[in-house]
């Protein structure tokens, strides 16, 4: 379970998927004895978002930001943009890596700070995540993998054993790998493909089985 000691929590992004990570992490906050409305802020530049708060929750904007006060998650979708967020906050921004109660990750998993692990994951034995990525819903992935950085999966995501798995790839809803698979950096797997062949060319691969979109 995540734990929360000195500094609050910023979450950026206060759109669809940073609503869903203040929800998720309520339960956490509350088995900690903590008021959440008290620990947490978002953070957000979309001016519809200004002087608001969010379930409760205020927004701050960028120039609010003081990094000694707050640990960064960022709840963006996006990978690209996860990515120049953290190269644009200040080099002393730390980051927090939240995994929901009900994951199950096992003692000799490694996942990135800066991570989001939601409801219902499962990483089993000998796994490396790198930093800055997202597990949605009930995202399970098998043994011996490793997996760089900005790597997100929407919900239902399964990624069998022994697979190595560039950076910035996104898995779409229910999209499944074979094990032993070796998926390159930059590639995008649409909803329910399903990957039994090495990929080794960035790009959009949908279907089942799986084909690369032309451009």
């Amino acid at each position: 379970m995540t734990e929360f000691k000195n500094k609050k929590l910023c979450i950026i992004g206060a759109g669809g998927f940073g609503r869903e990570v203040l929800s998720s992490f309520k339960e956490t906050f509350l088995l900690l004895g903590k008021q959440i409305e008290k620990e947490v802020v978002f953070m957000d530049d979309d001016p519809k978002f200004r002087n608001t708060e969010v379930l409760g929750i205020p927004v701050i904007s960028t120039t609010e930001f003081n990094p000694s006060e707050y640990d960064v998650v960022i709840a963006v979708g996006d990978s690209n943009i996860r990515k120049k967020i953290v190269e644009e906050l200040p080099k002393e921004t730390t980051y927090k890596t939240l995994i929901h109660p009900s994951a199950i990750i096992m003692e000799d998993c490694n996942i990135g700070i800066g991570s989001i692990v939601t409801a219902g994951c499962i990483a089993t034995s000998n796994i490396t995540i790198g930093e800055h990525s997202h597990l949605n819903l009930n995202t399970t992935i098998g043994h011996d993998c490793e997996i760089g950085n900005y790597f997100t999966t929407a919900p239902g995501v399964h990624i069998s054993g022994e697979c190595t798995i560039g950076n910035n790839v996104y898995f779409g809803t229910n999209a499944s790998v074979r094990q032993g698979i070796n998926i390159c950096s930059d590639v995008i797997i649409g909803m329910g493909g399903v990957v039994v062949k090495h990929i080794e060319e960035l790009g959009v691969y949908i279907g089942n089985p799986l084909k690369k979109l032309s451009k």
